[in-house]
């Protein structure tokens, strides 16, 4: 399996995002939340994947920075777990990062494998 995030992994279109967020549906474990949608089957890519970091939470960009690309590691390490579940599907994700303390990567990790297990019962419900 490609442990790669390229550049059309990315979740980059603004209309997508805007429907993402209206008529997506959610799963949570402190501190990340995965809103996902299904979208129109691309046979390139099955998951489309964005992270977001509220400014309120991280004044600086530094941090916000730092937490994104903290997040986009650990989905890459990860992705596998998502990518088996949608089984040839397209999913678009974003991960929002809820907390308000700078995260630990080891914790990053355990909470996205706990995260993915909850999308999965989500799924088949």
């Amino acid at each position: 399996m490609d442990q790669s995030l390229g550049i059309e992994q990315r979740l980059k279109n603004k209309i997508l995002i805007g429907k993402l967020f209206s008529q997506g549906s959610s799963v949570s474990k402190y501190p990340l939340r995965l809103v996902y949608l299904k979208t129109e089957h691309n046979p390139e890519t099955t998951i489309k994947v964005a992270v977001s970091v509220s400014k309120r939470s991280f004044k600086k960009a530094v941090d916000r920075n730092r937490i994104k690309r903290l997040i986009r590691e650990v989905y890459r390490l990860n992705k596998i777990l998502f990518t088996e579940q949608v089984a040839g599907e397209s999913y678009a994700f974003i991960f929002l990062y809820t907390g308000r303390e700078m995260p630990v990567f080891d914790e990053l990790q355990n909470t996205l494998v706990k995260l993915s297990e909850k999308f999965k019962q989500q799924l088949n419900t």
